[in-house]
């Protein structure tokens, strides 16, 4: 019977026919049965003999019922059977949660590599004049309590390098980009002579500990700040020319290391800018990598390098000073080498999540030297908390993302090379900086770029943002839809669709 029906009483009638057919399936010798006496025959014979079987009956009833269930699930009982027995189960949910996380890294992956080309180039842009607008904010509130009388001396000349620096980026980004190789050549050579300058005639000045400053009359910078800028260009410009000769060792040593990068890094550590030098060996070594340089040789140059390093801090006593404070053992010298550190967490530490309002710092009064140069970092903590910190760093890395995009999206080495230099420089640099004013790492005096005072270094760190820039908008160019010409109708065209009536 289907079940999915109503069950409907038989009327008279057709109880009637169904006697009739039963009568007439009988046995016409036996004579007829009734129906109903039928069933209770078979009814108590299945009585009796279950009652005799006992339990055995009752077995064999369940395992037949077991059988006909089987039978009725079909093979995916027998499957979730099996999967339960050894884990097949188990080994699946494990190999879909793999292939889900392996999904959501080549997602994000392809968000940071690929992105669109308009995207990119406003993601450059916008990190960079965000950077610098929080650095004019916070050069002007860490120098707003100068008690010499010139609170806003110090801003003003910072924002009129940044202007300088801003027309730099714009022109950078509109030259066409076969002239950024020359430009290259013209920066290493024009920062050679300056270092040679700095570091030889009485033109050097001293400063903070190391002779790195160029005065000439009112004008006084930085000239390691332009070989930075001149060494990421030519050596990509080297690099890229060299191709696949970079295999072999004569050729990715010569020119490049030696006596380029080389020369330039003997003339700062002739100043006696350790920071400088760590950012350049920074710059070399990316440029070598991003090259195809074997890694055997980047074990044996690190390895040169830590030697390097260490002998430097070791013949040099105000260096070692720095390093017994970062750790903590002389902090009871008469100098008071921990002071800075020591302010530098107190200001950090009362900023807490929000901070205590822009401008309300307490620790600019004296309290850190140098506060608007190395030490900003921690103003920011103060006054913006840690919710400023955060938006620092993630300015940051919002902008590496977008110069990775053009390093990739490009078939050009010159390009990529620039790229890439130009991240190791900008965020190795701010990841020294915030390392060093968070105890990660020693006080090495490097400044964190777009943020620290320093006309010469915000000035050439905006040229180079406007190198790249000019490689995105390239890009931008390049990957703009290009409208269709409609073609010309032919005087044929014209002619039938003149007047034929007309003169």
């Amino acid at each position: 019977m289907d079940k999915r029906r109503p069950r409907v009483p038989a009327s008279p009638e057709q109880r009637r026919s169904q006697l009739r057919a039963v009568d007439d399936q009988t046995d016409p010798g036996e004579g007829p049965v009734e129906p109903t006496a039928e069933r209770r025959v078979h009814r108590s014979t299945a009585a009796k003999t279950s009652t005799a079987k006992g339990p055995a009956a009752k077995t064999s009833a369940a395992k037949t019922s077991t059988a006909k269930t089987s039978t009725a699930k079909g093979p995916a009982a027998d499957t979730r059977d099996a999967d339960t027995s050894d884990g097949a189960a188990g080994r699946r949910w494990k190999a879909e949660r793999a292939d889900s996380r392996q999904n959501r890294v080549q997602r994000f992956w392809s968000f940071l590599e690929i992105g669109n080309p308009y995207t990119t180039f406003w993601l450059i842009l916008g990190s960079t004049l965000a950077l610098s607008i929080i650095g004019l904010t916070f050069v002007l509130s860490s120098t707003s309590v100068d008690p010499t009388g010139g609170a806003f001396t110090t801003a003003t000349r910072q924002a009129t390098w940044a202007a300088i620096g801003l027309v730099g980026m714009l022109v950078m980004m509109v030259l066409p980009t076969r002239w950024l190789r020359a430009i290259g050549w013209f920066l290493m050579l024009l920062s050679a002579v300056l270092l040679a300058l700095v570091a030889f005639t009485p033109l050097g000045h001293t400063g903070g500990g190391s002779t790195n400053w160029l005065r000439i009359g009112p004008v006084q910078g930085q000239p390691s700040e332009v070989a930075k800028l001149g060494l990421v260009m030519w050596g990509a410009a080297v690099l890229a020319k060299k191709g696949r000769l970079l295999s072999q060792f004569a050729h990715w040593v010569t020119p490049f290391v030696a006596p380029g990068a080389l020369s330039v890094l003997v003339l700062v550590l002739a100043g006696g800018d350790l920071g400088t030098s760590l950012i350049i060996i920074l710059i070399v070594g990316t440029l070598l990598f991003a090259a195809g340089v074997a890694m055997r040789y980047f074990v044996i140059a690190a390895s040169l390098a830590a030697v390097m390093v260490a002998l430097l801090m070791l013949v040099t006593p105000y260096r070692m000073m720095r390093v017994w404070a970062w750790l903590g053992v002389n902090c009871d010298h008469p100098t008071d080498p921990c002071h800075q550190m020591q302010q530098g967490y107190y200001a950090l530490a009362s900023g807490g999540f929000w901070g205590v309002g822009l401008g309300q710092s307490r620790q600019k009064w004296d309290y850190i030297p140098e506060v608007h140069n190395d030490f900003i970092f921690t103003i920011i903590g103060e006054e913006l908390g840690l919710l400023g910190t955060l938006t620092v760093l993630g300015l940051f890395a919002v902008l590496a993302v977008g110069m990775f995009r053009v390093a990739y999206n490009t078939n050009d080495q010159f390009t990529r090379l620039v790229c890439l230099g130009v991240i190791a420089w900008i965020n190795g640099q701010a990841f020294i900086n915030i390392g060093m004013v968070t105890g990660l790492l020693p006080v090495v005096g490097v400044p964190l770029p777009f943020i620290s005072y320093g006309g010469s270094a915000l000035t050439v760190t905006l040229i180079a943002v406007g190198v790249v820039l000019n490689f995105a908008r390239r890009q931008r160019l390049d990957g703009r839809p290009r409208p269709r010409r409609s073609s010309s109708p032919s005087k044929a065209t014209k002619t039938s669709h003149r007047n034929p009536m007309s003169v």
